[in-house]
């Protein structure tokens, strides 16, 4: 890694655009104060984010530490790291961070790092990544220099991402992958969040439409109020997670959500569980949050109109504060399954839209499009 005159480091933080732009520029407000302080030396850090889709028609590690390298000879950066929202995977593991020293890049997939304080585990990441690179150049074997920080962005809070030697034609780079069911579990967590799933209520118009529709007239009914005020507990229960169960099902085949992979290699068919598995619980969280909020939807609207003679004229029981919750939840059920109903008038674009996050929306399109 070469250093800039006057003993300042340029430092560029490639960002796909979205969700890892906006990342990166939060980092970026605190970063050099940060590194200047951490570097142990009288050093001075400038640093810059950069918005730009680098992983554009491809998620091969070594195709993107190319475009980064060229990216920063172009501007004459010290060290770049670049950071995106997909799932980058390398030899049938998970890749976390990619670190070449030589050149000063890092390439870190965002999903690695989970869905829990992202931001913080953002910019320790990258922090370390910088003072690794920017520091003597060490292997996985010999470890830091005395006195100096780590090469890797990933200590032991971090775990379970382990360091581990890309391969003897790239002895000096470093590549730190995510292993173990934690760190699937890791990975998925971090997809589903930057996929935002809570979107998915708002994104479907349409479906919302008919389930609130629905919601508004079953209220109405008697033979609802009848049906909700003689049904037991676990009847509720399988009626909800049958209605939820339907909709997941009916967004993910309607819209095409399911993901096949063309090619028949481990490595593929490890890639497509992980994107199928993010989609289920894209999708569940989401239909969760759509019942939820037609629970409460329908509790304010059977609380407005609801008459207390009239219901018990017609159930035989007094309308008291149990049969009101009881009747939200039945009913909650029955809207949800209109609403996957109302959701075969939605677009698979926007389907898919609702379901994924920009960058993920992308990615699939691009696969779709490639020849079986």
């Amino acid at each position: 890694m070469r250093m800039s005159s006057q003993d300042v480091t340029v430092v560029a933080l490639l960002a796909d655009p979205y969700a890892p732009t906006e990342i990166a520029q939060r980092v970026a407000r605190t970063l050099a104060a940060r590194l200047a302080d951490k570097s142990g030396r009288e050093r001075r850090f400038d640093v810059e984010v950069v918005s730009e889709p680098f992983t554009s028609g491809t998620e091969d590690p070594p195709t993107l530490m190319r475009r980064i390298r060229d990216r920063g000879r172009a501007e004459n950066w010290d060290i770049v790291v670049a950071l995106t929202d997909l799932p980058l995977h390398a030899h049938g593991r998970r890749l976390a961070v990619d670190l070449n020293h030589e050149y000063g890049l890092a390439l870190l997939s965002l999903p690695s790092l989970g869905g829990l304080r992202l931001q913080t585990r953002t910019r320790r990441a990258v922090e370390e990544a910088v003072l690794g690179l920017a520091g003597p150049r060490t292997t996985a074997v010999e470890g830091p220099a005395r006195g100096q920080p780590s090469p890797g962005p990933l200590d032991d809070s971090v775990a379970p991402v382990h360091p581990s030697p890309i391969g003897e034609q790239e002895a000096d780079d470093l590549r730190y992958v995510v292993g173990g069911p934690r760190g699937y579990l890791r990975v998925l967590v971090g997809m589903v969040r930057a996929n935002r799933p809570w979107r998915l209520v708002t994104g479907l118009s349409k479906a919302l439409a008919a389930a609130l529709a629905t919601g508004a007239i079953a209220t109405l009914d008697s033979t609802t109020w009848s049906l909700a005020a003689a049904l037991s507990t676990p009847r509720l229960v399988i009626a909800m997670v049958g209605s939820v169960g339907l909709m997941i099902g009916w967004l993910i085949i309607d819209g095409e959500l399911w993901h096949r992979s063309a090619e028949g290699s481990p490595e593929a068919r490890q890639r497509a569980r992980l994107y199928n598995a993010s989609t289920v619980v894209t999708v569940g969280i989401g239909a969760l949050v759509c019942y939820v909020g037609l629970m409460v939807i329908n509790l304010v609207w059977a609380l407005f109109i609801l008459n207390g003679q009239v219901f018990a004229s017609m159930t035989r029981s007094p309308l008291h504060a149990t049969e009101y919750l009881t009747l939200s939840w039945f009913v909650a059920s029955v809207a949800t399954v209109g609403g996957a109903l109302g959701s075969g008038f939605e677009s698979d674009e926007a389907i898919r839209a609702a379901a994924y996050s920009k960058r993920e929306q992308e990615r699939r399109d691009r696969l779709q499009a490639e020849p079986r």
